[in-house]
């Protein structure tokens, strides 16, 4: 994504900043509004030069640099444009598609077949286990760092399903009190991640050793290396670190801890 660069942060250009995209051959699409601004995606030739102070960064690598509901914006013009890209042929008869009027979809004007942007649902949960959270490493994480477990959700699964499913296949544990705790929009490349909470119901830590490298259960005071604020993933650990706070001022006072 083109950004203007400011020592380290990043902005959002307007249009006008980069002339050479102001042109009326680019088509561009209506994303939201910021700021009282209207917003647009456009996608830029390949043979386009940045403006001296601007540059072309990968959006996973702005998430938590941009403001949240920038960052939103900027989600939705990437699957926007991925999804016009990749749907410009028919995938039944083979025939260059248009645009549909009256809602946001491709549709082909030989054989009709409708195609619309694809959302792909994901859980991610917090497991406890009395003063422990579990969390594990994956291939896709960075070296060292460790988060709650997420997957996708599969064909003709409910969500609690899915939770469930997948904390037996990567962890080989059971759970039960599954909670719903949040979502997030996950533009990488088109997810919803769904949050939830659960409790340890019985079963020792077996990693399945393809998704999952480590996994083990965590105090409060010996947290490994998580992921940022932005995240749905560190909000589910910070959950856990208040819940933990709260317990231990109940505790100081001569509340039981529940």
């Amino acid at each position: 994504m083109l950004v203007k660069s400011i020592g380290e942060a990043s902005e959002i250009p307007r249009i006008d900043e980069a002339a050479s995209l102001n042109s009326t051959s680019l088509t561009r699409r209506y994303v939201g509004v910021f700021g009282n601004r209207p917003c647009f995606s456009v996608e830029a030739p390949e043979d386009f030069a940045p403006p001296p102070d601007m540059v072309f960064k990968g959006l996973r690598g702005l998430f938590g640099l941009l403001p949240d509901d920038v960052f939103a914006l900027a989600g939705r013009s990437f699957q926007m444009i991925q999804f016009e890209q990749r749907h410009r042929y028919c995938g039944q008869c083979g025939s260059p598609t248009e645009f549909k009027k009256d809602e946001y979809a491709r549709i082909c004007p030989h054989c009709n077949l409708t195609v619309y942007p694809g959302v792909f649902p994901a859980i991610i949960i917090a497991v406890i286990k009395g003063k422990r959270i579990l969390l594990g490493r994956s291939h896709r994480h960075p070296k060292g760092r460790y988060s709650v477990l997420a997957g996708f959700v599969e064909f003709g699964e409910t969500l609690e399903e899915c939770v469930r499913r997948e904390i037996r296949e990567e962890v080989g544990l059971e759970i039960k009190n599954i909670r719903y705790f949040g979502s997030q929009s996950w533009p990488f490349p088109n997810s919803l991640m769904i949050g939830f909470t659960a409790e340890h119901a019985g079963g020792d830590i077996i990693i399945d050793n393809h998704e999952i490298l480590d996994a083990d259960w965590f105090r409060a005071s010996a947290l490994p290396d998580v992921p940022g604020r932005p995240t749905i993933a560190r909000q589910l650990i910070d959950w856990f670190l208040n819940t933990r706070i709260v317990q231990n001022s109940g505790n100081k006072s001569g509340s039981p801890s529940k």
